[in-house]
């Protein structure tokens, strides 16, 4: 009987960062603007990227330098990851978080970064940066996403 792959037998305490990283499916979901109800404090989200998305590879342009840049970018780690309820429901590690399986088309199950963008699960190709928008136009690009 073949062994289990390391993220079927970990949890993301065990993982060490490396794991971690890797566990990103890089959907860049995470990197959208959403914007908040200030009454109801709803989440909506926009199709709309942070500045620093390359909306072609869905990667960040500064993974390192990110949080001297953009002031509001959070950083997803294992002690946040259950309270972040904005993350897609698709997200790996919301799924592994919760003990299920990543989808088929995970760069870790099928070996092919690309995999992901051809099934359609990326923002390749559906969003605009914010370098792009004007504030005041932003609520203009509010749009309901299907994870």
């Amino acid at each position: 009987m073949a062994s289990q792959p390391w993220w079927q037998t970990k949890s993301l305490a065990e993982m060490n960062d490396r794991e971690w990283e890797s566990l990103c499916d890089g959907c860049a979901k995470c990197c959208l603007v959403k914007l908040e109800d200030a009454d109801t404090e709803e989440i909506y989200y926009t199709n709309v990227s942070c500045q620093l998305l390359d909306t072609e590879s869905c990667r960040c342009a500064d993974y390192e330098g990110r949080h001297r840049i953009v002031d509001d970018c959070i950083k997803l780690d294992r002690s946040n990851v259950n309270e972040l309820e904005w993350l897609p429901q698709s997200c790996s590690y919301r799924l592994i978080a919760a003990g299920q399986s990543l989808p088929d088309w995970h760069h870790l199950v099928t070996g092919d970064r690309e995999a992901m963008h051809s099934y359609g699960a990326s923002l390749r190709g559906k969003v605009t940066s914010e370098l792009h928008v004007h504030d005041d136009d932003i609520e203009d690009h509010i749009i309901r996403w299907i994870n």
